[in-house]
């Protein structure tokens, strides 16, 4: 605890800033890697677009996917654990909605990404979607 001390009061205090700050940046990045990462699987896309229309129940999203109840839970909580869904026991079912509605924006925007993608391949003129504009 001294050396830290000591080494604090020899470092100058923009590069102590620094290093806080990268930290805060290193931290920051993991966070949004986390949300990627829960989006990055065809079933959890799917469920969040089930989502987007209403909350539905586990059951419901299990029979959507195809699946077994394990499987959608686990699902389930890779994206509420990144923040993206909430949940809400009621009865003897667990309801999920959709937490974080900006995800759609992000979605619209991989859209246009594929589709300038497959109109380039094809020589079309590439239009991107208005959210994807700067």
């Amino acid at each position: 605890m001294v050396y830290l001390a000591v080494a604090l009061t020899l470092m100058p205090i923009w590069l102590y800033c620094q290093i806080i700050m990268d930290k805060q940046i290193a931290a920051r990045q993991k966070s949004r890697a986390l949300v990627f990462k829960a989006l990055a699987h065809p079933s959890r896309l799917s469920i969040v677009e089930a989502l987007v229309e209403r909350e539905h129940c586990v059951n419901e999203l299990t029979d959507l996917l195809g699946v077994d109840a394990s499987t959608t839970s686990r699902h389930l909580a890779i994206l509420r654990n990144a923040g993206l869904v909430s949940d809400e026991k009621r009865g003897a079912c667990v309801y999920y909605r959709l937490q974080c509605t900006c995800v759609l924006t992000f979605i619209e925007c991989v859209e246009s990404v594929i589709t300038r993608r497959a109109d380039e391949a094809a020589g079309v003129p590439f239009e991107p979607a208005p959210s994807c504009r700067a």
